[in-house]
């Protein structure tokens, strides 16, 4: 039986983790990388779809590319950090629920309907954006995910030969620099926005 995470592993995940702005001068590996990915695979999604589809941006050349695509704001931040993730959808993920979910034929719940593969896609890769957060947080890393982007032309600049994989997210990615956070913003008690019937 599962037992519940230290207090200071809560914290590091959620009570006093933070979305920042800006990073210490301190760089992240290929390995690192690799580590977030085999985390954030194992949330789970919709019948084992996994539509997300992440391109790391390291070079300076890409960044610049990306940050091309952003609010002014954001394309410094992405400029600045050591490493941006640009988080995509798949919107043909269902070619590959055969080996992903070999348990039924899930690939044919989906090839009807184009409108509901992008709905799928889109909430399934928004899920695994969560993970990736988590996953960063959970390896000692610390992101800043941002929406404030251009997606077609994100989708243009990197994704021109796949026209199945549309931009979801954006994050940067690093060791956070304290100095570059605001006071947390209001985190409501549980009577504001739930109920139990």
């Amino acid at each position: 039986m599962s037992q519940p995470l230290s207090d200071a592993a809560l914290d590091q995940l959620f009570n006093t983790a933070r979305s920042y702005n800006g990073y210490l001068d301190k760089p992240v590996s290929t390995e690192q990388l690799h580590a977030i990915w085999d985390l954030m695979k194992m949330g789970p999604t919709s019948a084992n779809q996994l539509p997300a589809r992440l391109l790391w941006v390291t070079t300076d050349e890409a960044k610049a590319k990306l940050a091309a695509c952003t609010m002014p704001a954001n394309g410094e931040k992405i400029l600045k950090a050591p490493v941006s993730v640009i988080i995509a959808m798949d919107t043909e993920f269902h070619e590959n629920l055969p080996w992903l979910f070999p348990h039924a034929d899930a690939k044919a719940w989906f090839t009807g309907s184009a409108e509901f593969r992008e709905r799928s896609a889109f909430l399934n890769t928004t899920l695994q954006g969560a993970y990736f957060i988590m996953a960063a947080r959970a390896l000692g890393l610390d992101t800043g995910p941002m929406t404030g982007f251009a997606p077609p032309a994100v989708d243009a600049a990197f994704f021109a030969d796949k026209p199945n994989f549309k931009s979801v997210m954006i994050s940067t990615l690093g060791y956070g620099d304290p100095a570059s956070i605001f006071d947390r913003s209001p985190r409501p008690d549980f009577d504001t926005f739930n109920q139990v019937v």
